[in-house]
């Protein structure tokens, strides 16, 4: 086996001392321009690849974040991962992608593969109000964002990067409305994922603001969060009578389960049933009948979240004020839910 190259044997070669080989990583504006070309050239001949715990072990921050997700098939989380590399690249910072954790058994072997490879920080989207893991990084010592999730009083402290997913519930029932539609269908998965209640909240005030009590929120039982439960979801509303004229639904693959159902049926979107997801991921745009969406800002909000992490790190706990950013959605109307004429049924 090959010997692994280290800092001293470019520096042997570069014919300088491991002092000025470290400046030319970490300092090289002091570092004569000559000597770093000598220096760099060294590196290049030796292929030497600097040790990241090493790193980290003089006492510098990793440039190592953590990012676990809930469901690394799902669109909306590979937005979150898309946006966090790309603002983690320009820091000059690297992304370790994994799968969250599902009990507290894994929880305790993600913390401790954490602290071995002693990473900057972890960005979290946690999918339910459990606090064991953000407890543990904290009593680690290991700084996290929450992705997707406020920092409410009763989590450790730390910063946050949410979207007002009341007022995108809000925003899409109302644009039902405004569409003439009277019997609104809402369609979530399980009901302890919070952004699902905060978007059914937002739907409930369009309704109110509307003069329609609660009940007349129509609310098919739905499995789960894909594109296949959105067809069981579709399936069952054709031999209801008295079904919606209108759906929302809390993500996208929900949404584009349901049209195909319906277009299968014979049923015409958005003549015979509107539909609105949420998301606005890339399928949406290009169904067979364009879905509108509520954008939820996916990639915005991995960016954001790296860039609140990088600026924890760089001070003391003492002196940084921990960030609560909350992103907007918009809605990206398209022919699912818009006709020429407002002619819903009542």
């Amino acid at each position: 086996m090959k010997a692994r190259v280290g800092i001293a044997d470019v520096a042997r070669e570069a014919g300088v001392s491991i002092g000025t080989v470290s400046n030319v990583y970490n300092r090289p504006e002091i570092v004569a321009v000559e000597t770093r070309i000598r220096v760099l050239s060294a590196i290049e001949r030796l292929g030497y690849v600097r040790s990241e715990n090493a790193r980290v072990l003089r006492g510098q921050p990793s440039r190592l974040i953590a990012v676990p997700v809930h469901d690394l098939t799902d669109p909306f989380c590979m937005a979150l991962v898309q946006g966090a590399e790309e603002a983690a690249r320009e820091a000059g910072l690297a992304v370790l992608v994994c799968k969250s954790a599902q009990n507290t058994e894994e929880e305790a072997r993600y913390l401790d593969l954490l602290k071995e490879q002693g990473v900057r920080g972890v960005l979290i989207t946690p999918k339910d109000d459990s606090q064991s893991f953000t407890e543990a990084l904290q009593g680690a010592g290991i700084p996290f964002v929450l992705m997707d999730h406020d920092a409410r009083p009763s989590r450790p402290r730390g910063c946050s990067v949410t979207i007002d997913d009341v007022a995108g519930g809000r925003m899409a029932v109302q644009h039902l409305l405004d569409g003439g539609h009277r019997n609104v269908g809402f369609v979530s998965g399980p009901h302890h994922l919070l952004q699902d209640a905060q978007r059914r909240a937002g739907a409930l005030e369009a309704l109110a603001r509307a003069g329609y009590p609660a009940t007349s929120l129509r609310e098919p039982v739905c499995p789960g969060m894909t594109a296949t439960a959105g067809r069981q979801v579709g399936k069952r509303l054709l031999s209801d009578p008295n079904r919606p004229t209108a759906l929302f639904c809390t993500n996208d693959l929900l949404a584009l389960g349901v049209l195909q159902e319906l277009r299968e049926a014979g049923l015409r979107v958005p003549d015979d049933m509107a539909l609105v997801g949420c998301d606005d991921i890339d399928y949406a745009s290009s169904a067979s009948v364009p879905l509108t969406s509520l954008q939820r800002p996916g990639r915005a909000m991995g960016a954001t979240a790296v860039r609140l992490l990088e600026a924890e790190t760089m001070l003391d706990d003492g002196e940084h004020d921990h960030g609560q950013v909350v992103l907007s959605p918009e809605l990206v109307v398209r022919s699912s839910s818009r006709r020429e004429t407002s002619t819903a049924q009542s």
